[in-house]
């Protein structure tokens, strides 16, 4: 048992924090729907009832959104991109495991089987992260803008309104004031972490240099 979280406590601390969130978030939200609701004269819904309702779906995507966003970009950027001193960023001038060519290792047996069999499972498999990340994104993206016109629209036919379509709901500046402030604060993090990376440092954490590193060395190694 000691061993299994030796070496997988990383995935489980995460994923215990995420899931403790999400129901603080939930049963917070239940709260605040429902105040909403008296406070309009409306019935109060059930805990079931809440994560369907248009309040949940647009909080849980419109934060979802910007995290996927955030990973593919920073995927992306540091795959091209260096930044000289920061823990972050490859090389320069260096050679990186990273950039080796998996098809030179098509007759490695412990290889992932995408790589042994070449074509176009290697072309999917060598950029599978960055799209992984990209399609929770846009899933993430729709549903925040599902639940973004429910709810919208809800608040419009109480009030004597038309209820909004999806695409409605996505041409309003509401949703875009949603989707960018969550973003730039994404970003805002990425930048803090590739520039603080440069100067300070954790011992022990693969996100830090060594702390006896200069501050002009590149790179976590």
């Amino acid at each position: 048992m000691r061993r299994g979280f030796r070496a997988y406590g990383l995935s489980i601390v995460i994923t215990l924090l995420f899931v403790c969130s999400m129901v603080g978030q939930t049963l917070a939200g239940l709260r605040v729907f429902n105040e909403e609701q008296r406070g309009h004269g409306r019935a109060e819904v059930t805990l079931s009832g809440y994560v369907r309702t248009g309040h949940f779906l647009e909080a849980t995507g419109e934060n979802w959104e910007s995290e996927f966003l955030q990973m593919m970009a920073y995927v992306l950027l540091t795959a091209c991109l260096y930044q000289v001193g920061s823990a972050e960023s490859k090389k320069l001038g260096e050679p990186e495991a990273v950039d080796r060519d998996p098809r030179l290792s098509k007759g490695k047996l412990t290889a992932p089987w995408p790589v042994r069999r070449g074509g176009v499972f290697l072309a999917i498999y060598e950029n599978s992260l960055s799209l992984a990340f990209a399609f929770l994104f846009l899933i993430s993206f729709g549903l925040h803008a599902l639940g973004g016109a429910r709810a919208h629209s809800a608040d419009t036919v109480a009030h004597g309104g038309e209820p909004l379509s999806v695409a409605d709901f996505m041409a309003t500046s509401q949703f875009w004031f949603e989707s960018f402030q969550n973003w730039q604060s994404e970003f805002l993090s990425l930048v803090a972490m590739v520039v603080l990376s440069i100067f300070l440092r954790q011992r022990g954490s693969p996100e830090s240099k060594p702390v006896d590193a200069a501050h002009s060395d590149t790179g976590s190694s």
